[in-house]
């Protein structure tokens, strides 16, 4: 018995952005704006998303791991600052 290919998550990404967009539309924003705003909508719920991790996994290493929990918060301060020096040396 063969079983249906599960999407891949690039499908399931453009699946969303087309749904999100369309939804834009159909809210009456213009049509040229609306794939910008479904495109930053997901970003941001990604962004969202991707902070809860993290903070979620601190939490567990303070509490299950306290020995790695400091060298982790210093390691995502530098991850933190070496960005910050990017976005600075671009503009």
């Amino acid at each position: 018995m063969p079983f249906p290919l599960e999407p891949s998550q690039e499908d399931v990404r453009k699946q969303a952005l087309l749904a999100l967009t369309a939804h834009f539309v159909k809210q009456g924003h213009p049509t040229q704006y609306a794939p910008q705003m479904a495109a930053a909508s997901i970003f941001q719920a990604d962004l969202e998303l991707r902070n809860a991790q993290f903070s979620r996994l601190l939490v567990w290493l303070r509490e299950q791991h306290p020995d790695l929990y400091q060298e982790a918060v210093a390691l995502s301060e530098s991850v933190r600052q070496e960005f910050e020096k990017r976005v600075k040396a671009d503009y």
